[in-house]
């Protein structure tokens, strides 16, 4: 294989590459489009396979358009943006069908994918790293470049809203004004970790968190907490993490408000929710709208007043909002933080038919007798062990809704199931990640055939 190629882009591979194939070679390249024409250079050759990069696109495919962020190509957050978003939903789609197929090994045709309400300031949660030049010693905060941990600073970020880009512009000049220094993964040195914030797509209020490298509030961490607070009417409170751990994890366990509210509202389906630092939520609000309502709509037209199990609940979103038309919501989550945050929700919304268990769901499955009319499961990336869906389907009296980030480990507990008698229905995904190759998938198995 020569280094120096014209190729044409026939396919789509996950994360960012399109596929081409020379001599019976499949060639990843990256940034390709499906159908564009391309010279490229060959980057990594292996038997079966080789890696390459885009040198010119001779002839662009009709799919490919003008990303509308400048620091698409450098930024590592939004790698299909070059790519017309309808086509994005079908390239979405066909993730989840592979994944179905190759790995579930199930004959079932995915839907197309619901489209997000809104594809620009879509994501209500930002977190950004946060370093410093070593000359100037300027704050900077952005995401790292796709494969690495190298920092761009991001000044505007279209898909999150305006007031974000505003309000973490402040924090990096207050901090430099204030000699709060950026974090240097290398050395576990530096203050100012990660800025994180919730932005309410409900009332457009936003919560602050500071993540901080120590272990209580210095007395100018404070004073940029307090800085924050007073400059921006639109923040509702900020809050400090405290995070002294040479790991990747972006919070500890530990948060102090500082100023203000600890939590911004939200709201779903006409329910409100709080949603503090810690707290599990979709980054995009209005998609998950759409999936709590396509999973109670399912309910509603299938049941009339079930009993429900909503497992890995989080602040029970789900069973919340599904909660008017069932007799009983029995919700189980190991987070302490979340099921406190559910129960005020539960004060809140005036809703008496929840039932709340803060404990790990694996324990919960093993030790529970009741059996459920449907068994919602929205579990981690990892997706459910084998004991847990053997205790899934063992509580189960027909019907599990799983609701999935990955398409892969969704595909391998479908397999599972389906081996153990259950039919998968529906497979239904919907654009939670607009212009990334991630997805969300809501699955309808039906289990009643095999009691």
């Amino acid at each position: 294989m020569a280094d120096v190629l014209t190729v044409r882009i026939e396919g789509f591979a996950t994360p960012e590459s399109g596929i081409a194939r020379v001599d019976g070679r499949v060639v990843f390249v990256e940034g390709a489009c499906p159908e564009d024409v391309v010279r490229i250079e060959i980057t990594k050759k292996n038997k079966s396979y080789a890696n390459a990069k885009v040198l010119e696109i001779i002839k662009p495919s009709p799919y490919r358009v003008k990303p509308f962020c400048v620091m698409q190509k450098v930024c590592g957050a939004c790698q299909l943006q070059f790519i017309d978003y309808n086509y994005q939903l079908e390239l979405k789609r066909q993730i989840v069908q592979d994944a179905v197929r190759k790995i579930g090994g199930l004959d079932i045709e995915v839907k197309n994918v619901i489209k997000s309400p809104e594809i620009i300031e879509y994501r209500h949660k930002i977190q950004y790293p946060v370093s410093q030049k070593k000359v100037s010693k300027r704050i900077l905060a952005g995401y790292y470049k796709t494969g690495t941990h190298e920092l761009v600073n991001i000044k505007h970020c279209p898909i999150q809203p305006k007031i974000c880009d505003g309000i973490i512009d402040y924090i990096k000049e207050k901090a430099f004004e204030l000699r709060v220094s950026g974090y240097d993964e290398k050395t576990h040195s530096g203050d100012l970790r990660h800025i994180i914030i919730r932005n309410s797509a409900f009332d457009g209020e936003n919560l602050v968190v500071l993540v901080v490298n120590a272990s209580e509030v210095s007395q100018n961490i404070k004073k940029l907490a307090v800085a924050v607070y007073e400059k921006f009417s639109e923040v509702s409170g900020v809050c400090v993490n405290f995070n002294t751990k040479k790991t990747n994890v972006i919070q500890g366990n530990v948060t102090k408000c500082i100023s203000g509210k600890d939590f911004v509202c939200e709201k779903l389906l006409g329910k409100s929710f709080k949603i503090g630092a810690n707290t599990f939520f979709q980054i995009n609000p209005k998609s998950a709208e759409n999936i709590f309502k396509y999973v109670k709509e399912y309910i509603s037209s299938n049941f009339e007043n079930p009993t429900v199990l909503d497992a890995y609940a989080g602040i029970s979103a789900f069973g919340i909002c599904v909660s008017d038309v069932c007799e009983k919501v029995v919700s189980v989550e190991e987070n302490a933080q979340s099921c406190k945050m559910a129960a005020d929700c539960l004060k809140e919304n005036v809703i008496e038919n929840v039932e709340i268990n803060n404990m790990d769901a694996g324990e919960f499955f093993a030790k529970e007798k009741r059996r459920f009319d449907v068994i919602i499961l929205d579990p981690p990336r990892k997706g459910c062990t084998k004991e847990s869906l053997d205790n899934t389907l063992r509580l189960s009296k027909g019907k599990i809704i799983y609701v999935s980030c990955n398409p892969a480990t969704l595909a391998r507990d479908l397999k599972y199931m389906a081996e153990k008698g259950a039919q998968v229905v529906i497979v239904q995904p919907f654009d939670m990640f607009c212009h990334t190759y991630h997805i969300e998938t809501v699955a309808i198995v039906d289990f009643s055939q095999s009691i």
